[in-house]
């Protein structure tokens, strides 16, 4: 039997509030080394050094907007619940097998009652007593069954799902693009704090919190681009972490209907929002996978 690397997780719900807070913390650090006492004095004086003050500043602000724009949508963004209603259909979920149903039967009235009956087999969570839809996992953190549930994130306080997956990535994407900012606006004076040139005296403290801020932002950059191209696959292959962990990696998965499609599902159709952490009405209205209870098939398999 498979290790389940996901059942030592209960303790995370803790550990990820204080998580926001170190988030918040490395923004400060990040605000106080770049803006405040490099690029804004040199915005300030003027002269030769004022161009590329102004262009670090507006790119500064503007990623940072975006990136807590995208963060705190991903932390109150439900990212779907399996509604009391829903009931499978009879080409419902045929990945992980467990309990057959015929379209006719009654839930069952207890968590250890399983059934026999004609027709396909859908899955069951005896934890939650209800029916899963497809691509639907048992998170252990929040005690539900979430929607195509990528997996649980300590630094959100939340669980990735079919809901919010998309504004999860753009965190990824715009943490990436502000720590890389960061890192290439301190490198002068992190190559001078190293050196043994002279320099203007500055306070200690403030030195140590151009390193700190530095190394900070730089180890960020290394380990969100680690997960970036990791997303990056599983969206071109339209999957998630928990599904390409279970799955067998020799078949063609069943719900890849292509990079551009693939994309689609979690981005959306319209250009214009795709950067953003919100969707096209449209798309909310006609895209029933970004709602996570129904996912379109290959198309040799969707008959």
């Amino acid at each position: 039997m498979a290790w389940n690397v996901f059942k030592f997780c209960t303790g995370l719900k803790v550990i990820g509030s204080v998580m926001i807070v170190v988030v918040l913390a490395v923004v400060g650090v990040s605000y106080y080394a770049v803006i405040i006492f490099n690029y804004a004095p040199h915005l300030i004086k003027g002269g030769s050094e004022a161009a590329i003050a102004l262009i670090v500043v507006i790119l500064f602000h503007v990623l940072l907007l975006m990136l807590l724009w995208c963060y705190f949508t991903v932390i109150f963004t439900d990212p779907g619940g399996v509604p009391q209603s829903w009931w499978p259909s009879p080409i419902e979920d045929l990945e992980n097998q467990t309990t057959p149903l015929a379209s006719t039967v009654s839930p069952p009235s207890g968590p250890n009652v399983p059934m026999v009956a004609q027709g396909p087999l859908v899955r069951y969570c005896r934890k939650c007593s209800h029916f899963k839809p497809p691509r639907c996992h048992h998170c252990s953190v929040c005690k539900r069954c979430v929607l195509k549930m990528d997996h649980h994130c300590v630094w959100v306080v939340n669980c990735v799902g079919a809901r919010n997956y998309k504004f999860f990535l753009l965190f990824l994407l715009y943490t990436f693009l502000e720590t890389t900012l960061v890192t290439a606006a301190l490198l002068p004076q992190f190559i001078v704090f190293l050196s043994d040139a002279d320099v203007e005296v500055v306070h200690p403290g403030i030195l140590a919190t151009i390193f700190l801020a530095f190394v900070l932002n730089l180890a960020f950059a290394l380990s969100v681009l680690g997960f970036l191209i990791m997303h990056i696959s599983l969206v071109a292959g339209n999957t998630t972490t928990i599904e390409a962990y279970e799955k067998k990696v020799s078949a063609r998965w069943r719900y890849d209907l292509g990079p551009k499609k693939n994309f689609e599902q979690v981005f959306g159709t319209w250009k214009l929002y795709w950067l953003l952490p919100m969707y096209a009405e449209e798309d909310l209205r006609k895209m029933t996978v970004l709602h996570g209870l129904d996912y379109p098939l290959r198309p040799e398999l969707d008959s």
